[in-house]
């Protein structure tokens, strides 16, 4: 997939913008001048939300009713068109048709977003491993966001049911039902979540092998209350006995203490953690390498290219590491925002553009 071109009015700080992109694309600029609103823009259309956690009424230029996004990309072999109107809630077309929800665009448009705030993937709790791992299964695996839910509604039903045994011990021979039904849901995400880190492993370490010029090794570890083969059934059966053995211990904690919503992705450089001992560039190329391997690997799944967008990707690398990012990420469209001027200059191939107050200069 590649866009072609995008034209935009009233986004943010935008008021009028129009666009032909290359397969490398570097915006630069000051801070706070709409680079960041510009792959924002783009991000959209892959039928999410922004990753910056703005509302739609947000996205709308200040004074102004409405905002208009729209792209030309080749996809599916093909010249295409999408457009977004943000007006209550946005709206979305392909081609001309309208869409029941912007989420349909994501069967033709794909794309991994790195943005600082996915540093905080390395630097804090298990919480942010998971979500980075349940986000990407849900791109290519239909019902996951659905087993989450389910596993959810039955994380829920437990929890409110050890608050309620401690005063009404009668109630104990319910638990074994959700304890049931959690093991059940619990152990299909477990079984995916490492089918996944299986897959994506290889992507991590050859990609992260070129940002650090083969000087350092990434791994990765799935971490859980015990050691999983990858087989469900086998998964169920000890979720369900940790689950048991750990019952008066959760009802005197009133929460569920072992399952997929406790467990943690290790993410070791030279076989120790990148999170305790990884300095801010080491910790920044390893969110860049998991990014880039999961664009890797949703093509490889599903056979479409998303492009890479990658937001202050810059700060903290060293200049082999910038190379790296600059001119030897292949074989998928990139855009890439930064501030340093010095930056761009080792572009080899590829387009620039300098955004000042959300306006083009040339």
């Amino acid at each position: 997939m590649k866009i072609k071109n995008i034209s935009i009015e009233n986004f943010r700080n935008i008021k009028e913008l129009n666009l032909d992109f290359d397969d490398v694309n570097i915006i630069w600029g000051e801070n706070a001048q709409g680079k960041t609103n510009l792959i924002e823009a783009i991000y959209l259309f892959t039928g999410t939300k922004s990753f910056r956690g703005a509302k739609d009424s947000q996205l709308i230029m200040m004074g102004q009713e409405k905002s208009r996004l729209k792209i030309n990309f080749e996809g599916s072999n093909r010249e295409q068109y999408a457009e977004i109107n943000i007006n209550n809630k946005r709206v979305a077309s392909l081609n001309g048709v309208k869409k029941k929800s912007t989420a349909e665009l994501a069967d033709e448009i794909k794309a991994v977003i790195f943005s600082p705030v996915h540093l905080n993937m390395i630097k804090d709790g298990p919480s942010e491993r998971r979500k980075f791992v349940d986000a990407a299964l849900c791109q290519i695996k239909s019902n996951y966001r659905n087993l989450l839910k389910e596993y959810n509604r039955c994380l829920n039903q437990r929890n409110i049911l050890l608050k309620d045994l401690k005063n009404n011990p009668e109630l104990d021979s319910l638990l074994y039902i959700w304890n049931k039904n959690c093991a059940i849901s619990g152990a299909k995400i477990i079984y995916q979540r490492l089918k996944y880190l299986e897959a994506l492993t290889p992507f991590v370490k050859d990609i992260f092998s070129g940002i650090s010029s083969g000087h350092e090794e990434i791994d990765l570890k799935y971490k859980s209350f015990d050691e999983f083969e990858a087989d469900v059934e086998k998964i169920e059966k000890k979720l369900l006995r940790a689950l048991e053995n750990n019952k008066y211990q959760d009802i005197m904690n009133k929460a569920t203490s072992v399952g997929p919503h406790r467990d943690d992705i290790d993410i070791l450089i030279n076989n120790v953690s990148a999170r305790i001992y990884g300095s801010q560039g080491q910790q920044r190329s390893c969110v860049l390498a998991l990014k880039l391997a999961e664009a890797n690997l949703l093509e490889n799944i599903t056979k479409k290219e998303p492009i890479a967008l990658l937001d202050d990707v810059m700060s903290e690398l060293d200049e082999k590491r910038q190379d790296y990012i600059l001119n030897h990420i292949k074989n998928r469209q990139v855009f890439i925002t930064c501030c340093d001027k010095e930056t761009i200059l080792r572009l080899k191939k590829g387009k620039t553009f300098h955004i000042e107050n959300g306006r083009l200069i040339e």
